[in-house]
């Protein structure tokens, strides 16, 4: 099985680096990410300027675009790619956050080029526990890959805040909570700052917000072709 890997948070970044070492027992892995920080881009496209890609390792690329400019041009070099692999981002993708994640745009940009992909994303409250992460990426991945999915099939994965979880944190797939994303403006100097907690947003029972937040990982079909 190959898979293309990329992320919003930067090739340099540790997420990036747990789910490559995770994928890599699951077969051949090539990545392509940004070379900067892109987080919150949603899914924005380079047209007109030209992108440079950089081999920073072996089956290691960094482009200097949006993370869906990773996946564009990333499938047309890599195209025997199964699987298209976006994270794991530094901060949860849930419920609304789906519309302005540069993480699960990458993943969406797979789905319309018609390859399976799956978005993954960690929330925290605090330090972010990669190896919890990273000991539960396999697992997920063994589930979502076993899986008979069509081609352009769309998964979005949130881990929970893994310093509050006491046990085995449940596995539950579930619908986006795509309740309005809160936001509290406060003037700062000639500007406005908005300053609004994560963790206070709107919660509907059942859903990946509660859900997550109540230490569940949580798994979320956003497209399955053929359904």
């Amino acid at each position: 099985m190959k898979f293309l890997l990329t992320n919003d948070d930067g090739i340099d970044a540790p997420g990036l680096a747990t789910l490559e070492r995770v994928a890599a027992s699951f077969g051949e892995v090539t990545v392509v990410a940004p070379a900067e920080h892109q987080s919150g881009c949603s899914h924005q496209v380079t047209w007109d300027d030209p992108v440079t890609l950089t081999e920073v390792g072996k089956r290691r690329y960094k482009l200097d675009g949006k993370p869906a400019d990773c996946v564009r041009v990333g499938l047309q070099a890599f195209p025997e790619t199964d699987w298209v692999l976006s994270g794991v981002n530094a901060g949860a993708n849930l419920g609304f956050d789906i519309y302005y994640s540069g993480t699960v745009a990458a993943a969406r940009e797979a789905t319309a080029q018609g390859t399976r992909s799956i978005a993954l994303s960690a929330y925290h409250r605090g330090p972010l526990a990669w190896p919890a992460v990273g000991e539960h990426v396999g697992p997920i991945l063994r589930d979502l890959l076993a899986r008979d999915l069509p081609a352009g099939s769309l998964w979005n994965v949130n881990f929970p805040d893994f310093a509050s979880v006491t046990g085995p944190p449940e596995r539950v797939d579930c619908r986006p909570d795509c309740s309005p994303m809160p936001a509290r403006y406060v003037r700062d100097g000639d500007g406005f700052t908005n300053q609004w907690d994560y963790g206070s947003r709107t919660r509907l029972p059942g859903r990946d917000i509660d859900l997550c937040f109540g230490g569940a990982i949580t798994v979320s079909a956003l497209a399955q072709p053929g359904d």
